[in-house]
């Protein structure tokens, strides 16, 4: 079900087009923002100081999940592959991929127990986007 939108593209004899392109940017922006946050989660993380603190700088400073976010534009970057390809239908892909991440087992499951780890990510949400890169609120 996930790849469908990846098997349409890559069996469609269709010549290239805007969609394709558009599509390929969004799946590399999406990698990119995904990689980007994990590293800076993941050197947030190897320092000592940081034990129970909240990551609020970075990319991490304008969404409270960015590799969530990433992700998803990744999935949806694939769907206008399909799409370009003549598969519409290929939505359910990255709306389930979307709905999962926000919903199940991304943001939501993330969210209900960090409290009481990080008692400062109660200000965090104040200020921040929980999913889609905004500005941040000020402190």
């Amino acid at each position: 079900m996930i790849a469908l939108p990846l098997v349409a593209a890559v069996q469609s004899p269709a010549d290239i087009n805007f969609l394709d392109w558009l599509g390929g940017v969004l799946v590399l922006a999406g990698i990119s923002f995904e990689a980007v946050a994990d590293q800076q989660l993941s050197q947030f993380r190897s320092q000592p100081e940081n034990k129970g603190q909240v990551l609020d700088t970075g990319l991490w400073a304008w969404s409270r999940h960015p590799n969530y976010f990433g992700e998803a534009l990744t999935w949806w970057g694939f769907y206008l592959l399909a799409l370009a390809a003549g598969a519409w239908w290929s939505v359910l892909s990255p709306l389930l991929v979307t709905l999962l991440l926000l919903k199940v087992s991304g943001v939501s499951l993330t969210e209900k127990t960090i409290h009481e780890r990080r008692p400062a990510y109660a200000d965090y949400i104040k200020r921040t986007s929980a999913f889609i890169p905004w500005p941040p609120k000020p402190r």
